[in-house]
């Protein structure tokens, strides 16, 4: 069966072009002792990826160019020489943007018993759902009787981040881009949905809590940011996920409220999933609990095809993608 993957060609000035992308066959390498060979079903693209195709040090390491790509996947075992793993078991792994997976097996993890659809281990129940987990209630240590503010609410992880804090019994309001996207945060139980396409993300917020907020959630940086500074109570808690607004622009946001930080000592940390592995275990309980108990729903933007994976990944930056862009095979 051939087997293709995405390549990087070029480090990307600004956002990302087709140009800088493309798909190859790859060699389909015999199987060795202790391996396996995984055919995906679904790929995730994650805005994360942009910083991987710059060549600067970080978290993980930059992708390499002329090299496959890599990223969540799941899919199923169709060859194991490995006694811990048997054909036909479903998996996860980061060997994504390719057709095909063939490594040692602890490379890979079996998902565990949970009636839940495949592609749920790429969202609610994967990197979406656990960094939306750990980054409120570890980081943030959102409570009830919290009033917590979450920008991309519409998004994979923020829109986590709403059913996660409806479940705790905490106040939320969620800022998305457009009517539609806005109703969608409010179905998932938001008090309050900011559209940030209709005015001013300060004015509206403080609007909607005229109190001040007690956490908040960034996906977005920029203008929500500060608007966050600007209306943090005492004490406020401010879990930092991502920046996206800066993630093309290569420039830093002129912040007027910054100095707040001071004043109302407030606490901002940033956070990656990684970092909490170990807790892994009060994850799966909590979040399968949810979702079987229908407190915590998803909904994704699926494009098919291997092809679809680069123009996935793009339309993220445009805000395409209503909860989590998924790949299907």
């Amino acid at each position: 069966m051939t087997n293709r993957a995405w390549h990087l060609t070029s480090r990307p000035n600004g956002l990302p072009t087709m140009d800088d992308f493309e798909l190859k066959a790859v060699p389909a390498p015999d199987l060795q002792d202790g391996w396996v060979r995984v055919r995906n079903a679904w790929l995730s693209v994650d805005p994360y990826m942009r910083g991987r195709m710059n060549d600067v040090k970080s978290y993980t390491p930059p992708f390499a160019l002329g090299e496959p790509m890599s990223g969540g996947a799941v899919g199923t075992v169709v060859e194991s020489r490995s006694p811990h793993f048997k054909e036909g078991e479903t998996v996860f792994h980061m060997l994504g943007w390719r057709e095909e997976a063939v490594a040692p097996a602890e490379t890979f993890n079996k998902v565990p018993p949970l009636p839940v659809e495949a592609h749920q281990w790429l969202g609610n129940l994967g990197l979406t759902g656990g960094t939306a987990y750990f980054g409120l209630l570890r980081v943030a240590e959102a409570k009830e009787g919290d009033i917590v503010f979450v920008s991309a609410a519409a998004g994979a992880v923020g829109s986590a981040v709403v059913q996660i804090a409806k479940a705790k019994g905490i106040t939320v309001i969620g800022s998305a881009g457009g009517a539609d996207k806005c109703a969608w945060v409010k179905a998932l139980g938001a008090d309050v949905a900011i559209d940030y396409k209709a005015g001013p993300v300060l004015k509206q917020l403080m609007e909607a809590a005229p109190q001040g907020i007690d956490v908040y959630f960034d996906n977005v940086g920029g203008e929500h940011l500060d608007a966050a500074f600007a209306t943090a109570r005492q004490n406020a808690r401010f879990a930092i996920c991502g920046m996206i607004e800066d993630y093309n622009t290569g420039s830093n946001y002129a912040y007027r409220y910054i100095m707040r930080v001071i004043g109302a000592r407030i606490m901002m940390k940033g956070f990656i999933y990684l970092d909490f592995l170990i807790q892994m275990g009060d994850f799966y309980r909590d979040m399968g609990g949810w979702i079987a108990g229908g407190q915590v729903t998803s909904r994704e933007t699926i494009r098919d095809g291997i092809e679809a994976a680069p123009q996935a990944f793009l339309d993220l930056f445009s805000g395409a993608n209503t909860g989590k862009m998924l790949v299907r095979l």
